[in-house]
């Protein structure tokens, strides 16, 4: 699975792009958040899902979507305007 990072996500964990093996046990977009969260360091950011939004395949994807081994998976903040 290959994992992109945007905006201040790329900022804390010190990556833009990584590739992870996807445990058995991540079977959607909430449970790989908690999964990085559970990393520690800049990957804490993802404990608080309020301030994500996440697109799988290049599609806006909510928390209950699903997430396969061969993936692409984007992080990101939520758009505004002003």
């Amino acid at each position: 699975m290959k994992l992109l990072y945007f905006a201040w996500l790329r900022q804390k964990t010190g990556k833009s792009e990584e590739l992870l093996v996807l445990p058995a046990e991540i079977g959607n977009v909430g449970a790989l958040m908690a999964y990085l969260a559970a990393r520690g360091g800049g990957y804490e950011a993802f404990a608080d899902p309020a301030r994500l939004r996440a697109a799988v395949n290049w599609e806006h994807a909510g928390f209950d979507v699903p997430v396969h081994d061969g993936d692409e998976v984007a992080f990101f903040p939520p758009v505004t305007g002003g």
